[in-house]
């Protein structure tokens, strides 16, 4: 079973916190605990987002955090929209990132998503943990619920992820193998020394 070892989860986003839960299961050694912050939206490569969203993060909680990043990346656009996928979909919705493609006959994309963690410890490092699902940019299909899902084949179904059934989704998304690289850090060894190390650290402060 989980631990009841606190760690919070940066989101607003209920679907998404819905998607996490479900995914993450009773094996992961933390309680998740959700919370809504307004961080400043950052340019840069990838990661490089995602690592200053959860070191601003941190600043402000100042307890072991997660946030999550998601890129849509499309291949004809070099990797556009990338981690601006966020603005490209209020402005254009799933059909309007369809037709960003329709001067080319190249419609794969990859869609990426980032967990990084923090201990909450400025001086700490923090770490990135990555999950890729490779796809087709299509028509929108499906309830229009969460995201761009309408408009995203997952590479090997002839559905998107908004036709796919959650469990399915769930268990081919570009979040679960993010989230799965997570909980196999977590639960390996070097993962069960980190926690054991910082509970000490805590610990000893008090």
């Amino acid at each position: 079973m989980g631990s009841t070892r606190p760690l919070v989860f940066v989101t607003g986003n209920t679907k998404k916190l819905e998607e996490v839960l479900a995914i993450l299961g009773d094996s992961f050694p933390f309680r998740v605990e959700s919370r809504k912050i307004d961080l400043p939206e950052y340019q840069g490569e990838a990661d490089e987002v995602a690592r200053k969203k959860c070191q601003a993060a941190a600043e402000l909680i100042k307890r072991p955090l997660v946030i999550e990043d998601t890129c849509l990346c499309f291949n004809a656009l070099g990797g556009l929209p990338g981690p601006y996928i966020k603005w490209f979909l209020e402005k254009l919705k799933p059909a309007g990132l369809h037709k960003l493609l329709a001067g080319f006959d190249d419609k794969s994309a990859e869609a990426v998503c980032t967990f990084v963690f923090t201990s909450g410890d400025p001086k700490d490092e923090v770490l990135l943990f990555h999950g890729r699902t490779l796809g087709t940019i299509v028509p929108p299909r499906g309830d229009n619920k969460f995201g761009w899902d309408p408009c995203f084949q997952p590479q090997g179904y002839n559905q998107t992820y908004a036709e796919l059934e959650p469990n399915i989704k769930n268990a081919i998304s570009h979040r679960r193998r993010a989230i799965d690289a997570l909980r196999n850090y977590f639960t390996s060894d070097a993962g069960r020394q980190l926690l054991s190390d910082k509970l000490k650290v805590e610990e000893s402060s008090k």
